[in-house]
């Protein structure tokens, strides 16, 4: 945990100085139509720095840059050695610039310093390190064959990934698609999220210091009409990697058919549900984490456990210590060590937030919060929200993608779990109970891409994360994040015995 208090923060957030134009073939750069837009800080309104808005022509501009790097091998053809020692020196850059990677993300999207000093500026280095380390340990194969031939089965890298990825955890989401295709030795073109992009720009600026050669690791700044949607229809994209809501991901397929059928791995939209039976021992611990699930970073997690199906025996009592919780987690100055939440990404999130909110009051049982709030009479701020809802109510079926916890009560293993599969969506779960058989038992009934046993959100770089159904079918994280960004290629070699 970071000891700095928040005057130290807010002196800290003075000093600081903002990338704020494309970065493009090892150079920053305008964008080619001159303009820019503003990226806001949610917490107080005021502007931190003014963006390039890149557009078709400065896409164009990265895809050529990472296609000439990506063919003449500067990359794609180092030795393993060679990616390795520059990619764990970019994960020591982020590490000795670990107060400014997370100031970045708190100023540009509101989320608590706090946790962005001690969760996602490290584990962006984390990840980059254990990315770089599995270079060296990835094997090829050679395939059975009879007296002859000799057939080669390698894994190689795709060539130009483009990778769009949201603002909810910017430096962590970029990370997540860079560090993988970087180290299969690919290029990358990204386009952050317009409403936080300062992250991922100084993430190429620590990545060029580090070693990563010109052209190899591009970010372009922009809107998703246009940035991103140039990069899904763009001929010369091998690869597209995206992170956000369901609908978008639908267009990227739909680029995808439109241009020359490039890959597209999605993660996509979530509604995870977390059951709790009568047979958990330990309600504190559960609510705890049930508080968590929902109200960690505004509620703003794509596999947030915003579904809460509590066995109706003991429901008054879990909701008693919901409540207390939430309590304890009002919103604040995000730079504050003390605040409980930080403010939601704008005005625009805020908005459809209170219309769930306020529909809610007139459909369900409002149970904690429910209100907008100000934080030294400004920011986008909403209170930990809890209803009590049927399982037909918006509330409970559609992502929210804010601080809003839907509680169902069950009375039986069998409805909890039909009602937990009943949905689009199938990214994350979580179970609580002390009895190993029904954890067996369910987790094995729910559809979802991980299912965690009494915690919740359960991640680490060893384990795959990603969705079924309308979640998506992308897995980012372990070693199967390089599926995504390699090819198999056989050398089939028939020699004189």
């Amino acid at each position: 945990m970071s000891d700095l208090t928040l005057d130290q923060w807010t002196a800290r957030a003075g000093q600081m100085n903002f990338r704020a134009q494309a970065f493009i073939d090892g150079r920053f750069t305008d964008a080619a139509s001159g303009k820019r837009f503003s990226s806001i800080n949610p917490a107080t309104g005021a502007a931190l720095a003014e963006v390039a808005e890149c557009d078709a022509a400065d896409v164009d501009r990265a895809v050529i840059a990472a296609r000439r790097a990506f063919d003449d091998g500067r990359w794609s053809r180092a030795a393993p050695a060679e990616r390795k020692a520059v990619l764990l020196r970019l994960a020591e850059l982020i590490r000795e610039n670990l107060h400014e990677m997370a100031l970045l993300d708190s100023l540009d999207m509101g989320k608590l310093v706090q946790d962005a000093v001690t969760i996602d500026a490290p584990g962006a280095a984390h990840f980059f390190q254990w990315h770089a380390e599995a270079i060296d340990k990835l094997y090829d194969e050679v395939a059975p064959t009879g007296p002859g031939d000799l057939a080669l089965v390698r894994r190689v890298p795709i060539g130009v990934v483009g990778a769009v990825v949201p603002w909810n955890f910017p430096l962590d989401m970029a990370t997540w698609k860079a560090a993988a295709a970087l180290a299969a030795g690919n290029s990358v073109v990204l386009k952050p999220a317009e409403q936080a992009p300062l992250s991922a720009l100084r993430l190429a600026e620590l990545a060029a210091e580090a070693g990563v050669p010109d052209g190899v690791f591009n970010v372009v700044p922009g809107y998703g009409p246009t940035a991103g949607k140039a990069l899904g229809l763009h001929m010369n994209v091998d690869c597209l990697a995206f992170t956000g809501s369901t609908a978008v991901g639908k267009l990227f397929m739909q680029y995808a058919g439109q241009s020359n059928l490039k890959a597209v791995w999605l993660e996509t939209g979530g509604k995870s549900p977390n059951l709790v039976f009568a047979d958990c021992q330990d309600l504190d611990a559960a609510a705890d984490m049930a508080a968590f699930g929902i109200f960690f970073n505004q509620g703003e997690v794509c596999s947030a456990n915003s579904r809460l199906y509590v066995e109706r025996a003991i429901k008054e009592e879990f909701l008693e210590k919901l409540a207390d919780r939430a309590a304890g987690m009002q919103p604040g100055n995000p730079l504050d060590p003390a605040a409980g939440m930080g403010a939601i990404v704008d005005e625009k999130q805020v908005q459809g937030i209170m219309r769930f909110v306020e529909a809610g009051k007139t459909s369900a049982r409002l149970v904690a919060g429910g209100e907008r709030v100000s934080v030294d009479g400004k920011g986008c701020f909403v209170q930990p929200t809890i209803f009590e809802t049927a399982q037909d109510n918006p509330l409970a079926r559609d992502e929210i993608f804010g601080p809003v916890l839907s509680v169902i009560p069950f009375d039986s293993e069998d409805e909890a779990t039909a009602m937990a599969n009943d949905t689009i969506y199938g990214l994350a779960a979580s179970v609580w109970t002390d009895d190993l058989s029904r954890a067996i038992r369910v987790s094995e009934k729910l559809h979802a891409g991980t299912v965690s046993v009494n915690t919740v959100d359960a991640l680490s770089a060893q384990t795959p994360f990603g969705g079924m159904k309308q979640s998506g079918f992308g897995r980012d994280l372990s070693l199967h994040s390089f599926d995504k960004y390699t090819a198999l290629k056989t050398t089939w070699i028939r020699y004189k015995t």
